[in-house]
């Protein structure tokens, strides 16, 4: 066996992370990666509400990809722990460069309709079993222990900026695309060829950012770590939901977020919201994905600035009390910049308990079951997320937008009430600073 290079760092230690060249190169990956992701799912969401002009197919979209994620997640992590993570991210953002890619010749040619869309969302959930997994377990080898919760905090603030550009930047192509494509003597007639110029343009740089991430990632070296060489079985496979489950302050935190989010999330009803409350276009469905993350962007440089040291617990409880309130006030505005102000305030506070809670789960979790622990919480994620969308949906279709997203902020709020009851040890967590594989009890 090779003598392990040096971790590259130690250079971090002395200049900051990011001088790092491993960092700084994960970081711009995530930029880019997530960039054209938001991208890409502004255009299939807005595409399929210009198709179907339904909130039911809208919440069948985070369904699509909620299903195959969770059915793969636990075999994604198996194999996170057993093969080079790097390789394994790489793969996974060759097949979003190929997907994007042809997303922008079908949508071009006017051969997309609902039926490829949800589809496509499918093999978008699939490849999520891997890429957060393989992202979450990558980070760790590449930065000391005792500076990954600041390297969580900047890694978040790549995500969050991804989050604010890429709605915001595949909102304004989507609207200037047919323009665009109108100069250049391309351009078709009637509102379902104005939307497939849009969205092909869409894909197309979103495709372009997927390649510019696979670059990136292809020239990490990271740190090597010992791995899993048991065959894949039951014991192995549920290994990381063993290793939570034992931990109540890991169980009540990842649970948390999930029942929030999927209370309180809104972001598949973005596109109603946009145009048939607040009656703007695609520019403003752009601003509405993004203010989220303006808030969370704020937030990640504040706490890689001042991280929570003391009363984690209660901060992460807070945290997600305020995110449920800003949710009410997002449902009941008739206002953009209202609304925009107070999804940048949900943004803000959810990225006070993800810090949290990713810190306590990485600290906890020794290197080889990496993968593995962070397969279920990406399940819990995509739960919160892909499942809480097509909760989003199915209860606007029942109650309207406006109602559902009331009462999920409400929600959200009665589920802190009974966390606190039902995980006290999370309540009066202290400080951050358990040792790699120290359970966190």
């Amino acid at each position: 066996m090779p003598l392990p290079e040096p971790p590259p760092s130690d250079l971090a230690q002395r200049r900051g992370l990011l001088h790092d060249a491993g960092f700084r190169a994960f970081w711009t990956s995530r930029l880019a990666g997530t960039a054209a992701g938001q991208m890409l799912m502004v255009a299939l969401g807005w595409q399929m509400y210009d198709l179907t002009g339904s909130a039911w197919d809208l919440g069948l979209v985070g369904l699509a990809q909620f299903l195959p994620a969770l059915l793969l997640a636990l075999p994604a992590g198996h194999s996170v722990d057993r093969h080079d993570r790097r390789r394994l991210l790489a793969a996974v953002l060759a097949v979003q460069v190929a997907v994007a890619a042809v997303l922008a010749i079908a949508s071009g040619a006017g051969w997309l309709g609902r039926g490829t869309l949800l589809a496509v969302s499918v093999v978008l959930g699939a490849l999520r079993a891997w890429q957060m997994p393989a992202t979450q377990a990558l980070l760790p080898q590449l930065v000391p222990l005792d500076r990954l919760a600041q390297a969580l905090a900047l890694s978040s603030t790549a995500l969050q900026g991804a989050i604010i550009a890429g709605p915001a930047l595949g909102g304004a192509l989507y609207a200037t695309g047919p323009w665009l494509l109108a100069h250049l003597g391309r351009g078709g007639s009637g509102a379902a060829a104005t939307g497939a110029a849009g969205a092909a343009l869409v894909y197309a740089v979103a495709a372009a950012g997927f390649a510019l991430a696979l670059a990136r990632v292809l020239t990490l070296r990271p740190r090597p770590v010992a791995a899993l060489r048991e065959p894949m079985s039951a014991q192995t496979l549920l290994a990381g939901l063993r290793f939570i489950r034992a931990r109540p302050v890991l169980l009540g935190a990842i649970s948390l977020d999930l029942f929030a989010v999927l209370l309180g999330g809104a972001t598949a009803l973005l596109p109603i919201f946009a145009r048939d409350i607040l009656h703007t276009g695609p520019w403003g469905l752009g601003l509405l994905r993004a203010a989220p993350a303006v808030g969370a962007l704020a937030m990640s440089l504040a706490l890689a600035r001042w991280p929570v040291r003391r009363r984690s617990g209660a901060w992460l409880l807070g945290a997600v009390a305020a995110y449920g309130a800003t949710m009410v006030v997002f449902g009941l505005s008739g206002s953009l910049w209202l609304s925009l102000l107070a999804l940048a305030a949900s943004g803000a506070a959810d990225m006070v308990s993800v810090v949290i809670r990713q810190t306590l789960v990485q600290l906890a979790t020794p290197d080889a079951m990496r993968g593995r622990v962070s397969a279920v919480n990406a399940v819990f994620i995509g739960a919160s997320n892909q499942l809480g969308e097509f909760e989003s949906g199915a209860t606007a279709a029942l109650l309207g937008p406006v109602a559902s997203v009331v009462a999920g902020g409400v929600g959200t709020g009665l589920v802190v009430a009974l966390w606190v009851r039902l995980f006290p040890d999370l309540a009066h967590h202290d400080e951050l600073t358990q040792r790699r594989g120290e359970p966190a009890r």
